[in-house]
């Protein structure tokens, strides 16, 4: 059963039956405020999920977004962009492969921006959410909806840090501005 943080909320994360997590993936998915008076959607969202990748000092060791699909070690991949926001279920995925991710990394932090530069008022529905996808059967570990509308064009939305052998998880959702990953440096280093 998913647990649904509020923000700030730190969750340990392992299997539902016991065990080290494997493989996860973040999902993101958002939907464009429909508006008019037929409630249709005016504009296409671009929103982009990126993933940064820092050791235990804070620094900057790698980052996987739309531009860079794969971390250099291969562990994180990103699933590519999606221009629209389209369809259900989720519309970015980061795949990360949580032994593969080198010692090094100490804390992975993930961010939403919107490309097209719409703020945060424009977008619903957008959530978060981390799957256990090592098993036959997908299950959803922990989810964080995006509910904080407003004139921001960029969240930083959760970061996963390492707990001894395994990972924890924390709710940021923390407003900032910027199109795409690297305006978002300074507003992630404050998370930390």
């Amino acid at each position: 059963m998913a647990v649904s943080l509020t923000k700030g909320q730190k969750l340990s994360l392992s299997k539902s039956g016991g065990g080290e997590l494997t493989r996860v993936f973040m999902g993101l998915g958002w939907d464009a405020v429909a508006k008019g008076l037929f409630r249709k959607k005016a504009v296409d969202i671009d929103l982009d999920a990126s993933v940064l990748l820092f050791d235990g000092g804070g620094k900057l060791l790698d980052e996987v977004w739309f531009q860079q699909l794969r971390s250099k070690d291969g562990s994180v991949t990103h699933s590519g962009d999606n221009l629209t926001g389209e369809g259900d279920g989720d519309d970015e995925v980061v795949h990360l492969d949580l032994p593969a991710v080198p010692a090094a990394v100490q804390t992975l932090v993930f961010t939403v921006s919107s490309f097209t530069g719409q703020n945060f008022g424009q977008v619903q529905n957008a959530v978060c959410r981390l799957v256990d996808a090592a098993g036959a059967q997908q299950v959803e570990l922990a989810r964080y909806e995006l509910s904080e509308a407003g004139p921001h064009t960029a969240l930083v939305m959760a970061k996963l840090t390492r707990e001894g052998s395994g990972w924890a998880m924390t709710a940021i959702g923390a407003p900032a501005q910027g199109r795409h990953i690297r305006d978002l440096r300074d507003a992630v280093a404050a998370h930390l």
